[in-house]
């Protein structure tokens, strides 16, 4: 990512519909735009509404022309760029497994709690550890995982929403 290039985290409210979600990838990959972290989930059945969060990278000019791209598509209701837009809440979930016996095992338990990650499954010789935390945080307990014994990583990717009284 070049000096100008801005870290963007875009919420998109979209009919819930078969190849709704095709289309959005498609004017991405077609335009040679990528794309980081991508959720999707329907959040109002009774009008057929899904939200997809998806976060990318560009010059504020091509961030523009995405959003003004994303915009033309005939299914999307709405596009916010949640960065500009006012103060905004950003998490991931993370799945964590950790194979470690004796000390290593120990301290995977201490590094779990200071991070306030959760044991959601534990055997003999392993751990997986439900986390969620914006990213730098999930990177940060990785990282300290890893010469402890990670061996499996499964992350959501961002799913955010705006601060306040306004929404989507």
């Amino acid at each position: 990512m070049d000096e100008t290039a801005e870290r963007r985290t875009l919420s998109v409210l979209v009919e819930n519909e078969p190849g709704v979600l095709a289309r959005v990838i498609g004017l991405f990959s077609g335009r040679g735009y990528n794309i980081e972290s991508l959720t999707v989930a329907e959040v109002e059945r009774d009008q057929r509404l899904s939200r997809i969060n998806l976060v990318t990278s560009g010059s504020p000019m091509v961030i523009e022309q995405i959003k003004a791209q994303l915009d033309r598509l005939v299914p999307i209701h709405k596009v916010s760029d949640l960065g500009t837009e006012g103060p905004y809440i950003e998490r991931e979930l993370a799945l964590v497994k950790v194979v470690a016996t004796g000390e290593k095992r120990v301290e995977s338990l201490r590094i779990a709690d200071i991070f306030r990650a959760h044991v959601v499954d534990s055997e003999i010789d392993s751990f997986v550890f439900e986390m969620t935390g914006n990213g730098d945080k999930l990177d940060a307990f990785i990282r300290l995982m890893t010469p402890l014994g990670l061996t499996e990583i499964s992350r959501t990717g961002v799913v955010a929403i705006s601060r306040g009284k306004e929404s989507i």
